[in-house]
């Protein structure tokens, strides 16, 4: 059945199939690069900037001039209970009404009661007291010429400053042969808005063409110039947008505006001067232009990232104080120190790829390593000779300027920070000389609770309060009290002490409110025993309740800042020794910019030098703790922008002193001319009519030469010779952690036009 082999069928052979045709190979389309879009980006930049410039102009409007008190302090709970309850307090608005002749003549006295009855009758004024028509004597000046009238405002604060201003136009337009000049914290909040917007644009006249000139210096060449500019504008500008926003959610300091535009201006332009001159080396060194972008993003950009978080986080350590005025101030900082790194980083990358060759100047390339014959590498070779008689030096010269702050008083800023041409300046001063009862800054003393027949135990409280230091006089609902015996019975204003919450007495004292002696007033007040908890409020509590609220946080703050620093130079460096180098000589840096800020501002020496302000014998609360936590930050940039050529040069010939001499030859003048940048810029600050701005300028843009110059010229090398091969030690466990997450800026080792590869 299965048959032989030969019996079977033939296999049916299909047909060959036809060849396919073949078509003819497409030309390949060139791979288009990422960068392709760089026009793109840096228009949707442009773009983006204009936008957030146009929001930002609107913050200048929604700033507030205080801050400086805890929301949750005693005397600000005092003055809340005041306005809520009593409808009285600390006038917003004190009106100084001058007369021809006495106050009692018929014509005065007539205009002063109608002016009086006018304002009682104003929808905007809470309360008022006034000299008449009951010519209280305590509300006329020794002269008998000049009444007061002080008047509670309805709102909060910005709204009271916006009432004050409208009234002072009015009165001042309509009051007969009287004459009328204004003082208190409202009227002082709007003349500090003013100023410090006058003061603003004068400083950025000033600082924009000096920067720019030395710039043009640095590099020259105008379009790198120009570049390095564009940085700070696009962080200043992304900064007071972020400010604006956040004027819905709180409160933000007028003075954050004037931090941010001089900070960052100054932060920015360092950035951009460390990577336009890292990408020109490049240039000099053969690369092409984009590989040439690459290789300074990849080191230069490390370094730049590092700073600007440092920075930031230094900032940040302001945000432990339960004060909005520092809190506001640290998102400013924060804000414009992360937006000048990541344009430095982002943009200005792209903005050298559209430049090319362009970005060339006309200085030839940099020395080769090992060049000797710069200044900075002679100073470092001359300061490696003999490192400890540098150290004993510098350091107590140091020390000797620093030695003023132990005699350092601390107050808070009042009528005196505006310039001595300001009216409200004027008028406040009129009151303190020309008055006994310091009717702006009286203390006050509420008794919540307090009510029903409490005369008697308020009556013996009176009299205790009346007996405690610095006390004049002392009025409440049961007559007006001195020297512990009652000195005249209730009258029907009297009636104004009390209140369904309770009862609340004013004290009348001799103390100017920002001094020792406001300080002990405060104390004994708050010592003595009350028939119900007492809220003492007034300035001088103010004071003592900012004073012991930052006196609190320092600890936390101090270790914010250590912690960071301590953090980011050992991920940056993998060394234990040299991030507590660094600590240390920042710290004595700092001390003695707050020695001479004392000196000058405090105790009022030098004042030729810094501008006119008045002297008040102390030294605001809050500015020293701002200044070393920006200080601080700053001097980073220079420690990362000389550490990171270090240890280039170390990893390169393992000989510290050589690497050091190296890294200074680098960025010396690199450095020095950032300082420059950043010190012309906090000086234009320093040309502010406000004392506080004034005394932040200069103290800073001495923190800063003093870094660029004594510590990082003379102290660094002198402090890394002596250490040796110390500076690199790390123990075996810290190794391992910075080899998982530490890093580190490396030239590329290709050859031009190899590629870039760099080594972290």
């Amino acid at each position: 059945m299965t048959g032989t082999l030969e019996d079977r069928p033939e296999p049916r052979v299909r047909p060959a199939r036809p060849e396919p045709r073949v078509r003819p190979a497409r030309p390949e389309r060139p791979v288009r690069p990422p960068w392709r879009w760089r026009h793109a980006f840096l228009a949707l930049t442009v773009l983006v900037t204009i936008a957030l410039g146009a929001l930002g102009t609107g913050v200048f409007g929604k700033l507030s001039g205080g801050g400086w008190t805890p929301a949750d302090a005693e005397s600000a709970r005092a003055d809340e209970a005041l306005r809520a309850h009593f409808g009285s307090g600390t006038p917003d608005l004190v009106l100084l009404v001058a007369a021809p002749g006495p106050l009692d003549e018929p014509q005065a006295a007539a205009a002063g009661l109608r002016l009086t009855e006018r304002l009682r009758a104003d929808t905007r004024v809470q309360h008022l007291d006034s000299y008449w028509p009951r010519r209280d004597p305590v509300l006329a000046s020794r002269d008998g010429r000049t009444a007061l009238i002080s008047l509670r405002l309805l709102g909060g604060e910005r709204e009271a400053a916006g009432s004050a201003q409208d009234i002072r136009r009015e009165v001042t337009a309509a009051t007969g042969p009287l004459t009328v000049s204004a003082a208190g914290r409202a009227a002082a909040k709007r003349d500090l808005e003013e100023q410090s917007r006058r003061d603003l644009v004068r400083a950025e006249l000033i600082a924009a063409p000096l920067v720019l000139i030395i710039l043009v210096r640095v590099f020259g060449n105008l379009l790198s110039a120009l570049l390095a500019l564009s940085v700070g504008g696009i962080a200043v500008v992304g900064t007071l947008a972020l400010l604006h926003a956040l004027t819905a959610f709180t409160e933000v300091s007028l003075f954050a505006v004037n931090l941010t535009t001089a900070l960052g201006f100054g932060l920015a332009v360092d950035y951009g001067l460390f990577i336009i001159t890292r990408h020109r080396e490049e240039l000099a060194a053969g690369r092409d232009v984009r590989e040439a972008v690459l290789v300074s993003v990849r080191t230069a950009g490390r370094t730049v990232f590092f700073s600007a978080l440092t920075v930031a986080l230094s900032m940040a350590a302001l945000l432990v104080f339960p004060l909005y005025f520092l809190r506001s101030l640290a998102y400013a900082g924060m804000s414009v120190a992360a937006l000048a790194g990541l344009t430095a980083v982002l943009v200005l990358p792209v903005c050298l790829l559209v430049a090319g060759d362009r970005v060339r100047g006309r200085r030839g390339a940099p020395p080769p390593a090992g060049a000797d014959g710069g200044f900075f590498h002679r100073t470092a070779r001359t300061v490696m000779r003999r490192p400890l008689l540098t150290v004993l030096l510098v350091a107590p010269a140091l020390l000797c300027l620093a030695a003023p702050f132990q005699r350092v008083e601390f107050g808070l800023p009042d009528d005196r920070a505006l310039p001595a041409s300001s009216p409200v300046h004027r008028a406040t001063d009129v009151v303190r000389e020309e008055f006994d009862n310091r009717a702006t800054a009286m203390a006050s003393i509420v008794l919540p609770g307090l009510a029903g027949p409490a005369s008697t135990s308020l009556a013996a409280y009176a009299r205790q309060v009346s007996l405690a230091p610095h006390v004049v006089r002392v009025d409440t609902a049961t007559g007006s009290y001195a020297g512990g015996a009652l000195k005249a019975p209730p009258t029907p204003s009297s009636a104004r002490f009390s209140g369904a919450h309770g009862r609340w007495l004013s004290v009348v004292t001799d103390a100017e409110p920002f001094s020792a002696e406001g300080g002990e007033l405060v104390d004994g007040l708050r010592s003595l025993p009350a028939p119900v908890p007492a809220l003492v409020g007034g300035d001088a509590a103010a004071l003592a309740d900012t004073t012991a609220a930052v006196g609190a946080r320092l600890v936390p703050a101090a270790a914010i800042i250590v912690l960071v620093v301590l953090t980011l130079l050992f991920l940056f460096t993998g060394s234990v020794l040299i991030p507590v180098k660094a600590l240390v000589l920042n710290l004595l840096s700092l001390t003695a910019t707050f020695g001479a800020i004392v000196h000058v501002f405090q105790e009022g020496h030098l004042r030729g030098l810094v501008g006119d302000f008045q002297v008040t014998g102390t030294t605001d609360t809050l500015l020293p703790v701002l200044m070393f936590c920006i200080a601080f930050g700053v001097s980073m940039d220079y420690e990362m922008f000389l550490l990171s050529r270090i240890m280039e040069e170390h990893r390169r010939t393992g000989d510290t002193t050589t690497a050091v001499a190296f890294g200074l030859e680098r960025t010396g003048r690199l450095f020095t001319a950032a300082a420059l940048v950043l010190a012309v810029t906090m000086a234009a600050m320093a040309t502010s009519g406000l004392t506080p701005l004034k005394l932040l300028g200069v103290g800073l843009t001495l923190a800063v030469v003093l870094d660029a110059t004594l510590v990082r010229m003379l102290l660094v090398p002198a402090v890394m010779k002596l250490a040796g091969r110390a500076n690199w030690w790390c123990p075996k466990p810290l190794r391992y952690v910075h080899a998982r997450f530490g890093v580190s800026e490396t030239a590329a080792e290709t050859r031009p036009g190899a590629g870039s590869k760099a080594v972290a």
